[in-house]
């Protein structure tokens, strides 16, 4: 959570994903790697060096064990598998490895320049060996593993170490394509399309240009201090504000690169010109692009995802067009598209009332579900003093003041897919729901201590309310969550604990640090200058907020949780400050909740294949090598495929239903936990004591 930006917690992928990240390739494609430094990358790395020794919460030195991260974190960025570098070049490497801080600091950033054309290097010569790997026979009977752990995998030392990784590794990425149902005549489909993967991501890794190469090894460098200390390109800086903003002017899709070199469609926008106009498809794929009614139209096959979207991107009222290969298989077709100003649906609050339970006349409890994917804030418009600028607690406001006038019984905030946002937001929000009273309190890098109170002293919603956590809620909902829990407010329920991200960051424009008059656009640094901590002096740091009621989920066992990173900052504790509780949520009624609950648990079909699939997923996650048999391969993805499981989890978190809010058997049970909050406090008024299991 930022001081005016959106948090954006870099993710501890889960190994299978690192595995799939493979490169190689040879190409008549005209290669256009990065030669030498910009002309601004000096003074960029100067300013990022200086403001982070100043600034930074830690105050850590610019030492030698900096210089150590420094390096170990971009060889990982590069190939955290050790598939691709010989342990020759590492050596030659590590050799420069207590001279980087000084070099940075000097604004000297040639070695970056060292180890990614050495990479190319390396590249080249691996995809010589992959296209010899599929152009054999492989044996897929033998008794033979690949080692899936990163921290016991080495280097290779010689080209033959090289060729016998590659030669399992193509044979894992075959029997990961027959799982799934990639297959062809003799396999031939399955190894043509992982030779297209490869040069196609490689053709983008050569079109790496300086300003790209810069925040790689900058962000390897500002990382070394803390996960969520990051240098923004300028690029990178305009997608976080579209991202604040939940605005852009274009067609309305969502982007991904696909294994063949083209650009695919990964969703339409609801209510974007794309929606609109009705002829684009989820996984249709872009071949060209041309601007205007009659522009020339330019090749976008193998065109790195960030410059195809410049393309398409532009202002609205004016006309795109676009080459598309459809997902039905037909003849590729030209679509003119007029760009409009979009809305982005996705990070935005919505809210939806359900029925759940009876109430002693037998009618229904109507529970008010708000679902609030991130804390946004629109803050060019609230600098310029633009009337009802894009607020998240405006629109929550607004969403509460209907359900009031639907008269709903209790209140369900859903944060399992918010990983943060502005801290005024956090803050403001909170106060919809408590009178006055501190809401979280920061602590400076010189150990000063300021509590931020509620701003509004009204109560927008007072009744009984649950907030929805996941390991995925993250800095500003942690706030939020904390502070509930803290005032007895209202339930916390989902996974264990939420992400544990307790850090603050601010954003600092390198161009405005540098420059006072027309400032250049050199990108921006977030930097992590504060720490927050709860009313009760709690930090959330590595910890996150625990549950008061855990449910049985996926997401509670994978390494995306801030101890999960490298170099996070400490837990710590500060003096708690006054505040009055409500006393809504006694720990009586937290136990008695939590056994309700645990009943449904133990006697939902849904929720014990939950509980088994995690036993499997954590059996199959502890193992250190996988197997490259066939038949003992297929038998253990079909008891559960961990891979996908943890792909399906961190594609749900990020591309959730925007149409409405899914009722699914999780939901279920948190309205079934508000009837049973809602008929205890009855129960309570009433002086009718305990609530029995049946309600």
């Amino acid at each position: 959570m930022i001081h005016g930006m959106k948090f954006a917690p870099r993710r501890c992928f889960p190994r299978w994903l690192l595995v799939c990240t493979l490169v190689a390739a040879l190409s008549s494609v005209s290669w256009a790697d990065p030669v030498s430094p910009g002309p601004n990358d000096r003074h960029i790395a100067l300013v990022v060096s200086s403001l982070v020794k100043r600034e930074h919460l830690s105050r850590h030195p610019l030492d030698e064990e900096i210089s150590g991260r420094c390096l170990k974190t971009l060889l990982e960025s590069l190939d955290p598998m050790k598939v691709y570098f010989y342990q020759s070049d590492i050596d030659e490497f590590s050799r420069h490895k207590a001279g980087l801080v000084d070099s940075v600091r000097k604004g000297d950033i040639t070695f970056a320049y060292t180890v990614f054309l050495t990479f190319l290097e390396r590249i080249d010569e691996r995809v010589t060996m992959v296209d010899q790997i599929l152009a054999g026979p492989l044996d897929f009977t033998v008794d033979e593993q690949m080692v899936v752990d990163h921290d016991l995998a080495q280097y290779p030392r010689t080209p033959a170490e090289a060729l016998d990784r590659w030669r399992k590794r193509i044979k894992y990425d075959l029997l990961v394509l027959k799982v799934d149902k990639v297959k062809g005549k003799e396999g031939q489909e399955a190894r043509d399309k992982l030779r297209r993967r490869y040069h196609s991501f490689a053709r983008r890794m050569h079109q790496t240009n300086s300003e790209e190469l810069l925040e790689i090894y900058l962000n390897a460098f500002t990382m070394s201090f803390d996960p969520h200390t990051n240098y923004m390109s300028p690029d990178t800086l305009r997608n976080f504000d579209i991202a604040m903003s939940l605005e852009l002017e274009g067609i309305g899709a969502s982007l991904m690169s696909g294994d063949d070199g083209y650009t695919v469609i990964k969703k339409i926008i609801p209510g974007g010109a794309a929606d609109k106009d009705g002829r684009l498809k989820v996984e249709d794929k872009i071949a060209a692009v041309g601007q205007g009614e009659d522009g020339e139209m330019v090749d976008v096959v193998d065109m790195k995802l960030n410059d195809v979207v410049k393309q398409i991107r532009g202002k609205r009222g004016t006309v795109v067009r676009l080459e598309i290969i459809p997902v039905d298989g037909t003849e590729p077709k030209t679509h003119a598209i007029v760009r409009e100003k979009i809305k982005l649906k996705d990070s935005e609050a919505r809210g939806e009332v359900f029925d759940a339970g009876k109430k002693p006349d037998g009618a229904p409890y109507r529970i008010g579900v708000i679902e609030l994917p991130s804390f946004y804030r629109d803050m060019s418009g609230d600098r310029r003093g633009v009337p009802n600028f894009k607020s998240t607690t405006r629109d929550v406001r607004n969403i509460l003041a209907d359900f009031t006038r639907q008269g709903v019984d209790a209140v369900v905030l859903d944060l399992r897919r918010n990983g943060g946002g502005a801290l005024n937001e956090a803050i403001s929000l909170t106060g919809l729901f408590i009178k006055d009273g501190p809401v979280v309190q920061v602590k400076d890098a010189d150990g000063y201590v300021r509590p931020y109170p509620d701003p509004d002293p009204g109560i927008a919603w007072s009744g009984p309310l649950v907030v929805l956590i996941s390991k995925f809620s993250a800095s500003a909902s942690e706030i939020l969550a904390g502070a509930i829990q803290d005032y007895d407010r209202g339930l916390i329920v989902g996974d264990r604990a939420s992400h544990g991200k307790g850090t603050v960051q601010s954003l600092m424009d390198l161009g405005r640090q540098l420059f006072r008059i027309n400032p250049p656009p050199l990108g921006a640094l977030k930097i992590t200058m504060q720490q927050f901590y709860r009313p009760d002096g709690e930090s959330t740091q590595k910890r996150g907020v625990v549950a008061d009621i855990e449910l049985p989920s996926l997401t509670t066992h994978l390494d995306v949780g801030e101890a999960d990173l490298d170099y996070p900052i400490d837990f710590d504790k500060v003096a708690p400050v006054s505040f009055q509780r409500f006393h809504d949520v006694t720990p009586a009624i937290r136990d008695q909740l939590r056994n309700l609950s645990r009943q449904r648990v133990q006697s939902s079909k849904k929720f014990q294949k939950v509980v088994r699939n995690i036993a499997r997923y954590k059996e199959q996650k502890a193992k250190k090598y996988v197997t490259l048999n066939e038949a003992k391969f297929m038998k253990e993805r079909a008891e559960l495929n961990a891979d996908k499981e943890t792909e399906k989890a961190l594609e749900k978190q990020i591309n959730a239903n925007n149409d409405r809010i899914d009722r699914d058997y999780y939901l279920d049970e948190a309205l079934a936990i508000a009837v049973n909050y809602l008929n205890i406090q009855r129960h309570a008024k009433a002086g009718q004591g305990a609530l029995g299991a049946a309600n």
